[in-house]
């Protein structure tokens, strides 16, 4: 069971992809860590809830920074500057944008029973014209194992990496204060805990 849940593409693109890495980390957190919080039985009813709702926010804005700053950002920057730094080689020249490359990456990391199904599919027609025009269409039909440009892939995680260490250690904090307690007010929090909004 352990080596099939190990070898599926899905798990597999999570674990080579930084943003569903670092999202699915983070979600994690924000069910996690506010669960064992409210199972201790050594912090009082209210102490518990404040605690915990305010790690609850803390994680979803750390979500929220992520997902608007890190793909739009720094991923797309990091693939046009790879462009521009490798002037049309290592596969670059081939591909007009990140969405496109990652269409053709998701595909080119299948097998070749399933990726014909998927070309062959009716909702992937408009994906299938776009892969086509730029010439991508006969590798990904015919060749067993197509090439999946690695120094594109690696370019785009890298900075995701970057994004993702500025995200979540200057944005996300810095966001955070002046965000979570407000929050935590309206929710009637800060006044059960008689805390003030410097806390």
């Amino acid at each position: 069971m352990i080596p099939s849940i190990v070898s599926n593409p899905i798990i597999a693109g999570i674990a080579q992809n930084t943003s569903a890495s670092v999202s699915v980390e983070t979600v994690l957190k924000s069910i996690g860590r506010p669960g064992f919080i409210l199972i201790d039985k050594d912090i009082d009813g209210e102490t518990k809830q404040y605690a915990a709702a305010k790690e609850f926010l803390y994680q979803m804005t750390c979500l929220a920074i992520y997902l608007a700053a890190i793909t739009p950002i720094f991923k797309k920057g990091a693939f046009k500057l790879g462009k521009k730094f490798y002037k049309g080689a290592e596969g670059f020249d081939k591909f007009n944008s990140m969405s496109e490359y990652n269409t053709y990456h998701a595909l080119a990391t299948r097998n070749l029973k399933d990726r014909r199904a998927i070309l062959s599919s009716h909702s992937f027609k408009q994906k299938k014209e776009l892969l086509r025009r730029n010439g991508h269409i006969e590798q990904l039909w015919s060749k067993e194992k197509p090439e999946k440009y690695d120094k594109i892939k690696g370019t785009i995680e890298l900075g995701s990496l970057i994004g993702s260490v500025l995200g979540l250690a200057i944005l996300a904090p810095e966001i955070s204060h002046h965000t979570i307690h407000p929050m935590l007010k309206w929710l009637g929090l800060e006044k059960k805990q008689g805390l003030d909004t410097k806390a």
